[in-house]
């Protein structure tokens, strides 16, 4: 194998100065895997594991035909927006039995971005509250599943409760340009809320 296609596609460049860790994470089920694969520019670390009899007892699978595997500590992966910014993306399972992996987890996070799904949007609360807990700034991104219902922005944020300057996008997890328009999202609010804390 060509040693330069190596270096180019697994260490980063000289010019990177600063490394962002940032945490996608949302409810059971809602794309955060598939999210860090499709963005990530290295071969992305899963934990995945087959789903059994007994996690159906604890999982809630309505809504999610066809699921047949989950995330049982992170998906890790690496994207450089910049020739000196580079984001480590970190997805956290989302079910209530690994939250304190995800605490861990949130430790020297920027960040996070919160998938959601518009067919269960009541199960994105606890993921809000254990960020707001942590006082750690979010953007939400609906993410796109086929025959998923469709809201206007202006419901999805009174459903969601979320605060005006909360950033709202919708995208689709599978798709590599509205993934990383959801992040950059997420980047420029946090940029924007750093800036003005040193004002």
């Amino acid at each position: 194998m060509d040693s330069a296609l190596v270096s180019s596609s697994v260490y980063l460049p000289d010019t990177v100065q600063t490394a962002v860790k940032i945490l996608i994470v949302g409810h059971f089920a809602v794309g955060k895997t598939t999210f860090v694969g499709t963005l990530s520019e290295i071969p992305p670390l899963r934990t995945e594991e087959t789903m059994t009899q007994a996690g159906a007892l604890v999982d809630d699978l309505a809504g999610v035909d066809g699921k047949d595997t989950t995330t049982v500590a992170m998906d890790f992966g690496r994207l450089t927006l910049s020739e000196q910014l580079v984001l480590y993306l970190f997805g956290a399972p989302g079910q209530k039995r690994f939250q304190q992996l995800w605490r861990d987890m949130a430790y020297g996070a920027l960040g996070a971005l919160v998938l959601a799904d518009t067919r269960r949007l009541e199960q994105s609360f606890p993921v809000m509250d254990m960020l707001e807990e942590r006082a750690l700034p979010y953007a939400v991104a609906v993410n796109h599943f086929d025959g998923a219902p469709v809201y206007g922005e202006a419901q999805l944020r009174e459903a969601l409760d979320l605060l005006e300057d909360t950033p709202l996008v919708t995208c689709d997890a599978r798709d590599p340009t509205s993934a990383t328009q959801a992040l950059i999202t997420l980047v420029e609010y946090l940029h924007a809320r750093t800036a003005q804390e040193h004002a």
